[in-house]
């Protein structure tokens, strides 16, 4: 990438400094460095807690996890404790010209890098605090997720009990949430010269994600919330099916268009004829599809568990069903996935080779912004 295409993004020219530690703070930190900013993370000497996190390296020396997340960045340690490395992040941090005066972190309730202290510094600092609880209590995604619902509407219906989802989606979200937040703030600062203070807890960003989506609004406007339906799509037809040679696949039928490929695909349109005036419902309405989801999937199900996986791939492809056969990570890699979208492109990362990574997922006019390799913890601390 050259510097002339270098300059072109949105954020070069912002300073961001970032003090912080597992997902979303270090996410919404990658998300300004793969748009131009100059983002720097301070680690405590030796590392935060994530610096060792899972996965790691075969021979157990580099965290995949952490790399992953701080691609891009500078390194710099410092003994936050002390009264010399808390100077050493003020000074970072208001010190460093005018697109600077950024600090994100999730360690908050620390005076000597609060808002009003780094205020007194810089008058239009710009902090955003990653809080964990609304009321500012320690929480982490998982206790977030137990509590607002989801995992009970998670799993096999003959589950009975929670089930938890391997992505961390409300870190995922919350640090998306705050790279467009600082970028809100650096764009008022440029028109008012105002800094401002952001506040974002995590239990928040759920709560607004799942009332934005009906979650939380339908206890409110119905008295009761949403069933669990396993594989099954609320509110349409959507389920999984398996072929004869037990590959199993996710279809959805969001449309009556993709309704009626289905019916024509597994030759059932008599058999749906006949049980829309039995049953005294329209399959072109996603209520009846989906209420009817039972009847239904018995019914198409049979056509898949009689053919082939192949069978199944060529019907599907030559239809407008929504649908995907389940793979593994592995069989994504290897199915050369990767290799073949220009999102990823080969990264050198010191301690764990050469591989391909991920740019930002949006183009600005065609282009994708990528980031250079995770710095070595504490590469860029400024000599004493």
């Amino acid at each position: 990438m050259t510097a002339e295409t270098d300059n072109r993004r949105p954020l070069t020219g912002i300073r961001v400094v970032e003090v912080s530690s597992f997902v979303a703070s270090p996410l919404c930190g990658l998300t300004l460095a793969q748009l131009g900013a100059e983002v720097i993370r301070v680690d405590p000497v030796g590392g935060a807690a994530d610096i060792n996190r899972l996965p790691l390296t075969d021979d157990g020396t580099t965290s995949i996890y952490w790399t992953g997340l701080n691609r891009g960045k500078k390194s710099v340690t410092a003994d936050l404790r002390s009264p010399e490395g808390q100077s050493l992040v003020q000074r970072l941090v208001t010190e460093s010209g005018p697109g600077g005066g950024i600090l994100v972190t999730n360690s908050g309730g620390r005076e000597w890098m609060s808002h009003d202290t780094l205020a007194a510094l810089r008058s239009d600092v710009i902090t955003l605090e990653l809080l964990g609880g609304s009321d500012g209590s320690p929480a982490v995604d998982y206790t977030v997720n137990a509590g607002l619902g989801f995992p009970l509407i998670t799993g096999p219906l003959s589950h009975d009990g929670p089930v938890n989802h391997v992505l961390p989606a409300w870190d995922v979200v919350c640090g998306l949430y705050a790279a467009l937040a600082v970028t809100a703030a650096v764009r008022r600062r440029d028109e008012t010269g105002s800094g401002t203070r952001i506040r974002l807890p995590l239990e928040d960003t759920a709560l607004a994600v799942a009332g934005t989506l009906g979650y939380l609004t339908e206890p409110q406007v119905n008295a009761q919330s949403r069933p669990a339906t396993g594989n099954d799509v609320y509110g349409t037809y959507g389920t999984d099916v398996v072929t004869a040679d037990g590959d199993r696949f996710m279809l959805v039928a969001l449309t009556p268009r993709h309704f009626r490929d289905l019916v024509r695909l597994t030759g059932t349109e008599s058999v749906i004829e006949s049980l829309q005036q039995a049953l005294d419902a329209d399959f072109a309405r996603d209520a009846d599809r989906y209420t009817h989801r039972a009847v239904l999937n018995a019914l198409f199900g049979k056509w898949f568990a009689d053919h082939s996986t192949d069978e199944v791939t060529q019907a599907l492809a030559a239809s407008s069903v929504l649908s995907e056969r389940y793979r593994s990570f592995d069989e994504v890699v290897a199915a050369g996935t990767l290799t073949a979208n220009p999102l990823f492109a080969e990264l050198d990362q010191p301690g764990i080779g050469t591989y391909l990574a991920a740019a930002l997922p949006a183009t600005f006019d065609g282009e994708y912004y990528a980031t250079g390799p995770a710095p070595q913890l504490g590469a860029d601390t400024p000599a004493p």
